[in-house]
């Protein structure tokens, strides 16, 4: 499991390079301006030359409206500005149909400029909540319009978290499906340490997280910590080992 970091400044940034060995991708966004806030291209392009060189950059487009060509035109500013992983928001797409022909404009944008970034369709887990697609329907979404991964976020910050809208079995059957369609899966949204467990098990491949690593598990008020990315890691090893010990025991 990969562990993706989200600083929200330059700052923050420097904070997470000097726990580099700890994390795996450091994810650009801009909290202030919703779940998968899109940061600054200047921005992505210092945190890009804040991390080492070896770490991948990610940036959220936004949690974004039903606009193919505005969409696009946003993923591919990313990519020009450093990002080797672009994650879209499907926020606005109420339909199947809408969110794949959003994706579809974003992955011939960013591939025709970079073929192997890694584009991302991003869904809600509490999209009942905004009125979004199904978060079961990202994985068939990211297959059709040919993205690498599927990922599920919040998109109301309330303290509610990934587990209280899709519990444990539900994210197992979106990872099923996103490694049956042959994609990574990503899960996401006011996950702590307590939750790895069970993302371990189900085989959960990028886990992202902010407040978890931040000054009180405060993701707004909170500054990234390194030693807690440190903390954060050891636990996620720990779990790994754990699950493979046990998969090994059962076999």
């Amino acid at each position: 499991m990969l562990l993706l970091i989200s600083p929200d400044s330059v700052e923050e940034a420097l904070d997470c390079a000097k726990a580099a060995e700890h994390l795996d991708i450091v994810d650009v966004k801009k909290p202030d301006e919703g779940s998968l806030g899109a940061n600054f291209p200047w921005v992505i392009r210092q945190i890009r030359d804040a991390v080492p060189a070896d770490k991948p950059v990610s940036a959220t487009v936004g949690d974004v409206p039903y606009k193919p060509g505005t969409v696009a035109q946003a993923a591919l500013g990313a990519a020009v500005s450093g990002a080797a992983y672009i994650k879209v928001g499907l926020y606005g797409c109420t339909t199947p149909e809408q969110a794949i022909d959003v994706m579809r404009g974003v992955v011939r944008a960013v591939k025709d400029y970079q073929p192997e970034a890694f584009v991302v369709a991003s869904g809600y887990a509490d999209a009942h909540r905004i009125g979004c697609v199904n978060p079961l329907a990202l994985p068939d979404i990211a297959r059709r319009s040919g993205c690498d991964a599927a990922m599920l976020d919040t998109a109301v910050k309330d303290g509610t978290r990934l587990f209280d809208h899709v519990p444990p079995d539900v994210c197992a059957e979106f990872v099923r499906q996103a490694h049956e369609a042959g994609l990574l899966a990503a899960l996401a949204g006011s996950v702590k340490a307590a939750d790895l467990g069970a993302l371990t098990r189900i085989g959960t491949d990028i886990v992202g997280v902010r407040g978890a690593v931040c000054e009180g598990g405060d993701r707004d008020a909170g500054r990234i910590q390194p030693q807690l990315v440190a903390a954060f890691r050891a636990e996620m090893d720990q779990h790994a080992r754990e699950h493979a010990a046990s998969v090994a025991t059962a076999g």
